[in-house]
């Protein structure tokens, strides 16, 4: 008879449930967790990026110095490196900070670029051929063209239109078709053209940057035409541009 049998069945199958079960649960629990803790699958925080983690980045081969200059509400700035002291070669990068947790990052350039003949100074004067070294702001334009769609203010002017020749006897015309004032002693929110000198006649000014003749100028920065045309469309007064300009040393300073 089967009877006596089934007790003997009933347990079997009892011991191998009981085992199954177990063993869906072996591979899922840490023994050595503290009771209660969550496991690893139970954390529901995304990642923290690694981006987050690194300073904002600060524009490269400039010192404190001249970084302490630079206004806390710039965005955008167009930094001229020159040679040396006494070159007048130099090139022009811009940088612009969109995130502030990100930092600066290079935009447009670097692009070669002329500047004063006798290269660079911190105390700029009239006819010394030398551009100022220093942190000014970028706030007005203008040329004899039209206005390209430049975002600066832009003054239109049959006086801008310039002849003669430079220094290695290159044609001067339509050096200014094209200009970006640089705030050394003038007045922000005039035309390029204003006469205005605050420091004094004595310490010279009309520095801007404007389309390059192929030659060394009397303090301004010059740029090739098209590059001229990029800034002016670039240049957003909403972001306070400014231009940080001078030779590597001091601007490591």
């Amino acid at each position: 008879m089967s009877l006596p049998r089934r007790p003997y069945v009933l347990l079997v199958a009892l011991y191998l449930l009981v085992i199954g079960c177990s063993a869906g649960t072996v591979g899922t629990v840490d023994p050595s967790a503290p009771r209660g803790a969550a496991g690893p699958e139970a954390s529901t925080a995304p990642p923290r990026p690694v981006e987050s983690l690194r300073p904002p980045a600060e524009i490269p081969d400039l010192g404190p110095g001249t970084r302490a200059r630079i206004p806390a509400t710039a965005r955008q700035a167009v930094v001229v490196t020159g040679q040396g002291p006494d070159s007048n070669n130099s090139s022009v990068v811009l940088y612009n900070l969109d995130d502030s947790a990100l930092g600066w990052r290079p935009g447009v350039g670097p692009w070669p670029a002329h500047n004063g003949r006798e290269g660079w100074t911190d105390h700029h004067l009239a006819d010394d051929l030398r551009s100022p070294v220093g942190v000014y702001g970028l706030t007005d334009a203008g040329g004899r063209l039209p206005d390209p769609g430049a975002l600066l203010p832009y003054d239109e002017q049959h006086r801008f239109a310039v002849t003669g020749e430079g220094f290695l006897g290159e044609p001067l015309e339509g050096s200014f078709d094209y200009v970006v004032a640089i705030n050394y002693n003038r007045t922000p929110g005039t035309s390029p053209l204003d006469r205005t000198r605050p420091l004094g006649p004595e310490r010279g000014g009309g520095i801007w940057l404007h389309v390059d003749h192929g030659g060394p100028t009397q303090g301004c920065v010059s740029l090739a035409e098209d590059r001229m045309r990029e800034l002016l469309l670039t240049l957003d007064p909403a972001k306070h541009p400014v231009i940080v300009m001078g030779d590597a040393a001091s601007l490591a300073l």
